[in-house]
């Protein structure tokens, strides 16, 4: 059985989150589901690679195996909408992000099957979020989360036109100490040769927004990237180091300065 994340610990207080990641479906799911969700399209495609620096830094990594598909671990599990009003995937989704059917007809989860996946696969990834914010916390004071995501620059149902390079997203200012979302909103928007926005189309989702709690010494941030930053946006997905390369340094900066920032702290 395929292990529902991957997780090693690191030395300082940060940790780094990719719950978009992983592409595996469960063989008993995938003969449910359509051919075009098979080929899981609205996957941070590759997150895990282009922050494989951060392991340098101290930080810890934690990393989704299955797709969004079997369940999404950035979702309210109750499915609560993230953004009132505005089109919205489920907990368990049931369309893929420019509409088209996840299951074949009639095969789609019910209530009761979703709420199994959410114990099965959402709980294990949360419970272990939780367990590491604890523990960093409790060793150095203080536990930061940078929640890393992509998607692709163009998804007309979610957004319009073309979505900026670096969305930097902090629940509306609330999931992070304002210091420190100021610092890394500077990066963002000073990254030369990228657009960036802060708490636009993209304020974080439930893990920023859960794990939150800079008065308890928790500070999570999100950023979603354009996936043509760093990759081809249409299959095979092919990652490209020469876009990696450009990019990188901005990500090395806002994981460095959230260290920093925490350090002078004590």
């Amino acid at each position: 059985m395929t292990p529902v994340f991957r997780f090693e610990p690191g030395t300082t207080p940060l940790l780094v989150s990719a719950p978009h990641v992983g592409t595996h479906i469960p063989e008993h799911l995938a003969e449910r589901m359509t051919p075009a969700a098979l080929e899981v399209p609205d996957t941070d495609w590759h997150i895990d690679r282009l922050y494989d620096f951060a392991r340098e830094l101290g930080a810890g990594m934690l990393a989704a195996t299955h797709s969004r598909y079997v369940v999404d671990l950035n979702r309210d599990p109750e499915n609560r909408s993230l953004y009132p009003g505005a089109d919205n995937t489920e907990v368990c989704p049931t369309s893929r992000f420019d509409k088209q059917p996840v299951y074949r007809d009639g095969r789609a989860p019910d209530a009761a099957e979703t709420a199994r996946r959410v114990e099965r696969y959402w709980r294990p990834y949360h419970d272990v979020l939780d367990a590491e914010l604890r523990r960093l916390e409790a060793r150095h004071g203080i536990a930061l989360l940078f929640d890393a995501h992509s998607i692709l620059s163009r998804v007309p149902r979610f957004f319009e036109g073309r979505l900026p390079d670096l969305n930097l997203g902090t629940g509306g200012g609330v999931s992070a100490d304002p210091a420190l979302i100021r610092r890394l909103g500077d990066i963002v928007r000073g990254a030369a040769g990228f657009t960036a926005a802060v708490d636009g189309r993209f304020k974080g989702g439930y893990i920023t927004r859960h794990f939150g709690r800079p008065a308890e010494a928790r500070h999570a941030v999100q950023l979603e990237m354009a996936q043509c930053v760093y990759m081809d946006e249409a299959p095979p997905w092919a990652f490209r180091e020469d876009r990696a390369q450009r990019v990188r340094p901005v990500l090395r900066r806002l994981l460095e300065t959230m260290l920093a920032w925490a350090g002078s702290r004590n």
